[in-house]
């Protein structure tokens, strides 16, 4: 009876298997045939209002590139407290379940926490808004990684430092982070995929710009944001540049995982 069970099991875990990978390569066949037959040169040297994307593309990273200054800092600090300095506390084990519910959290409800202590008092969106909240989601993912990373650095090493005489940040930057260095970087790899792919919290932040700019202060160019706006657009030629968006992005967000796993391998 087992047996039958086990086999049974397998079975249904296969079909599940191959039915999400069918559906994983129908969504990267569909982006690839309709977005490249919409890129050309054309939309890589022209802004949002010429009908290109290089605004787009540019405001995206922009986002993401300070998302990333606000986010790993404070992630790392946090995930360097938790498994260096609160000894098991309670402290850190309800730092530890906030993270992971911040993880899990929407990412419209951190949009809609921003628009309300950000946009909603200064009265319109902005740029700072959005890599604010694309900052917010990342904090957690790289609390969590680099908690678990340094996790398994072996208590030896630490205590080699330890030893000769060196102070415990010392320990910490030149012997534990360095030995952790790949997991984490990994980690942090696959949190900026994530943000640079967001959508939901932009709608609420920062808006869009169909005009090229690097003023924070003001609505910012997302490319994501466009995608969705695009998208239901009755022009074709204009839901055709939300093909070649959402070609772009994929392919991307794609090259970043596949980087993320093959440190990981070469590592191993």
């Amino acid at each position: 009876m087992r047996l039958f069970i086990n086999k049974v099991v397998l079975i249904l875990s296969t079909l599940a298997a191959i039915l999400g990978l069918v559906f994983l390569f129908w969504i990267l066949i569909t982006f690839t045939i309709k977005g490249l037959s919409s890129i050309n040169l054309y939309i890589f040297t022209h802004d949002l209002v010429d009908n290109g994307l290089r605004n787009l593309l540019i405001g995206q990273f922009v986002l993401a590139f300070i998302a990333v200054l606000i986010g790993v800092p404070i992630g790392m600090i946090a995930g360097i407290y938790l498994q260096e300095y609160s000894f098991g506390s309670k402290y850190a084990d309800i730092i530890r379940n906030l993270s992971d519910v911040m993880m899990s959290a929407p990412s419209i409800v951190i949009g809609t926490f921003v628009y309300a202590i950000i946009v909603n008092p200064i009265g319109h969106m902005s740029g700072w808004a959005g890599a604010i909240a694309l900052g917010i989601m990342m904090i957690p993912i790289v609390v969590r990684t680099t908690d678990d990373m340094l996790g398994l650095v072996p208590k030896e090493l630490r205590e080699a430092g330890v030893a000769i005489g060196a102070p415990k940040y010392k320990v910490i930057f030149d012997i534990i982070l360095k030995a952790a260095k790949v997991g984490i970087m990994t980690g942090l790899l696959l949190a900026f995929a994530r943000i640079v792919g967001e959508t939901a919290p932009l709608l609420f932040t920062s808006g869009n710009s169909e005009f090229f700019t690097l003023d924070l202060n003001k609505e910012f160019p997302s490319l994501t944001v466009a995608i969705y706006n695009l998208a239901t657009m009755p022009d074709k030629h204009l839901v055709d540049i939300a093909w070649a968006g959402a070609f772009i992005l994929t392919f991307f967000v794609l090259i970043i995982n596949l980087l993320g796993r093959y440190i990981v391998k070469e590592k191993k």
